[in-house]
């Protein structure tokens, strides 16, 4: 596909014309439309990428994740999340589970951002005590709706998912999932309202 060179005639946003932002809105689309194949991309980049000192790369982590989820029944934005909850490890390792519930968010129900957007702080129960933690942050959410939920997508979904002899799916198996859970329109309410508070219905 051969890409358009026109551009702007700004070089600050506030000399902006109609014209301007009318170009930027068409380009938008497009490039919202690529989304799936970058968030691949980034999965793929984790791949072989052993440094961390766990017995697998980031990418299989992601995948033995997923593959829990799917083995589960879990519906696609459980399957996806799985997938990409780890997915701002490189860019923000110190607000990963933000950055991924950023991208999550829009195309996905409340519950499943929010978790995502706390699984940090809830998979830090298994580790943060061995390194001089509180174990039991999660516990600021005991009264949350959500909580149980966090704690089982972590327990189930997460912190086992290390293991370097499980059998999992790979990649080009969750794009469709992906590509489906993207396509939908953002902020649409009639997805991203809250559903069951379960990981399987």
């Amino acid at each position: 596909m051969t890409k358009s060179n026109e551009t702007v005639s700004f070089t600050r946003m506030d000399a902006g014309t109609k014209a301007d932002y009318d170009l930027l809105a068409r380009k938008f689309e497009p490039y919202m439309a690529e989304s799936p194949d970058r968030y691949l991309a980034a999965l793929e980049a984790q791949r072989h990428e052993r440094s961390s000192g766990y017995p697998i790369d980031r990418c299989e982590h992601a995948l033995q994740s997923a593959t829990r989820a799917r083995r589960d029944g879990a519906d696609a934005d459980w399957v996806v999340a799985a997938l990409l909850h780890d997915i701002g490890d490189e860019l923000a390792p110190y607000n990963h589970a933000e950055y991924a519930a950023s991208v999550l968010r829009p195309y996905v129900r409340e519950e499943v951002a929010w978790v995502i957007e706390q699984h940090g702080v809830f998979q830090s129960y298994y580790f943060a005590h061995h390194l001089g933690g509180n174990r039991n942050r999660r516990d600021e959410f005991a009264d949350h709706p959500w909580f149980d939920l966090c704690a089982a997508f972590c327990a189930e979904w997460d912190q086992n998912s290390f293991d370097p002899n499980v059998s999992i799916h790979d990649l080009a198996s969750f794009e469709a999932d992906v590509r489906a859970v993207f396509a939908r329109t953002a902020w649409d309410a009639g997805v991203t309202t809250a559903g069951p508070a379960e990981l399987v219905s």
